[in-house]
């Protein structure tokens, strides 16, 4: 598989970590079950979509990659559907992930 592809699949896989732990949240404990039921496929989506992505991409870049990509999209999502705080803290925190993830894409040698 071309690196390309790897990391858009990678990419796929951390949008559907995204979708799995918010609609975890919105599911309340997994007392909603169309929740629940989003929940299950997507997580099982998203490591679907990791595994193929490792079969090219470095396991530590991939891992780190696929869950900064989660944490980011459900930090901003946990502010705008949760009312969650938003503080400088967070947001430098989020930044550095970015910084994170950024760094480690321009050193994977793809």
């Amino acid at each position: 598989m071309a690196h390309s592809m790897a990391w858009l699949i990678l990419l796929a896989a951390g949008l559907l970590e995204i979708v799995w732990s918010v609609s975890m949240k919105a599911s309340q404990g997994f007392t909603r079950l169309p929740l629940t039921i989003l929940t299950i496929a997507a997580a099982w989506a998203s490591f679907i979509l990791l595994g193929i992505s490792l079969k090219s991409l470095p396991v530590g870049t991939a891992y780190a990659v696929w869950t900064g990509i989660g944490a980011i999209g459900a930090a901003t999502l946990g502010v705008i559907l949760f009312h969650e705080p938003l503080t400088a803290a967070r947001i430098g925190c989020i930044a550095l992930i970015v910084a994170g993830i950024t760094g480690l894409r321009l050193t994977s040698g793809a």
